[in-house]
This record gives structure tokens, C-alpha cells and sequence, in this order.
């Protein structure tokens, strides 16, 4: 930015859009990205600090000492009062963490951060950005990419997608759009120009 601040990028998508794949290319053009996903594993780990609190609502998904995410995602799923107790626990948490990854960036040579939010529109927080990404790709890509995870199935991944922000509606609302159905070093050609773009307005 003019005044020598760090400009604020979002990364965010629906499920199995591509989403890792680009912060990933994000990371090899030498852009700073804070992934909310890794933090969360962290937090979730043995001795991770959301273990105490989330343990005493879920008693049943610590395993030896650690959250057992399959085991919390079939807790919470389909009960909104309790992924709201769970989100009012970690999403702190993470928002420290994501102040001082920013702190780290504006101490040093980068003038782009990026900040990989899988649920960015789902809790409000597009305006907090500068500019936001939308990684994005047709729905039967979507579907197949989704289904071909470990422990997913049909049932699980329509109640996923019930909860977060409709596609087209992600679209709309993104300063820009990153195709994932095409060729990879064409979703990478993407990615550069929006790095050189953002580059340029830093």
C-alpha cells in the first residue's frame, strides 16, 4: 500500500475447489500466506490449546490427548447450536494467531499477505480485506473432487456445502476469480498475474 502497510488479501473457495493447490502456488511465487486450516490442526493437536475447551463440550472426540476431527465433525455436522459453541471456542483463537502472522509480515520485506479462510463469507469477514480470491470450479468437478476424499461421502458433503456461501455467490462477491478446472500451470498463469497486480497497488 502507498502508506507502507501490508495490503490484506483473502483466499477463500467451497469445498474441494482447489483452494490448497493455489495458496500453494502463492507460496512458491514468494507470497506470505497465514492457513487457517493448518492452524486449526494445531490447535487441535495433543497439547494444541482448543483440546481443553472444545474436550469439555465433546468429552468423546479427545484421543489420547488430542481432537479427533472425524469424530468432532460427525458432533457438530448438523447441529448448529453446537458448531456455534465449537466456533465461538477456535475462532479466537485463530484471529490471534492470524494478528500475529500479520505482525511478522509488516516486520518484514513482503507488502502482500494472504490469508487462506476457508469460511471468509460464511462469518463475515470479507470487508476486514483489501481484496479477496475466489478459487472456484463447476459443481461436478466439485462433487467428484470431494468424493474422492478419505472418510467423505455424498451425505457429509451435501451437509458441507449446505453451510457455506453458494458458489456463484462467492463469485460475485470476489475481486477476483481463480479457475481450478482447467490445465494446473493455467490456474498458475492466474495466480501470477494476480500477484503482479496486487504487487503493483502495494
Amino acid at each position: 500500500m502507498a502508506d507502507g502497510s501490508v495490503l490484506k488479501a483473502a483466499l477463500t473457495g467451497s469445498i474441494a475447489m482447489g483452494k490448497s493447490t493455489v495458496a500453494a502456488m502463492l507460496r512458491d511465487a514468494g507470497v506470505a500466506v497465514f492457513d487457517a486450516d493448518a492452524v486449526v490442526h494445531q490447535l487441535y493437536a495433543k497439547n494444541g490449546e482448543a483440546v481443553e475447551p472444545v474436550g469439555r463440550l465433546f468429552p468423546a472426540v479427545v484421543k489420547q490427548g488430542a481432537i479427533d476431527r472425524i469424530a468432532l465433525s460427525k458432533q457438530v455436522l448438523n447441529d448448529t447450536q453446537a458448531m456455534k459453541k465449537l466456533e465461538a471456542i477456535v475462532h479466537p483463537m485463530v484471529r490471534r494467531e492470524q494478528e500475529a502472522f500479520l505482525e511478522t509480515v509488516q516486520s518484514s520485506e513482503n507488502r502482500i499477505a494472504v490469508f487462506d479462510i476457508p469460511l471468509l463469507f460464511e462469518t463475515g469477514r470479507a470487508a476486514e480485506f483489501d481484496t479477496v480470491l475466489v478459487v472456484s470450479a463447476p459443481y461436478e468437478i466439485q462433487r467428484a473432487r470431494a468424493l474422492a476424499r478419505p472418510g467423505m461421502s455424498e451425505a457429509k458433503f451435501e451437509a458441507i456445502l449446505a453451510r457455506q456461501v453458494p458458489d456463484e455467490e462467492k463469485r460475485a462477491a470476489a475481486t477476483h476469480v481463480i479457475s481450478t478446472d482447467v490445465p494446473k500451470e493455467d490456474t498458475r498463469a492466474q495466480v501470477l498475474a494476480i500477484v503482479a497486480e496486487l504487487q503493483s497497488l502495494a
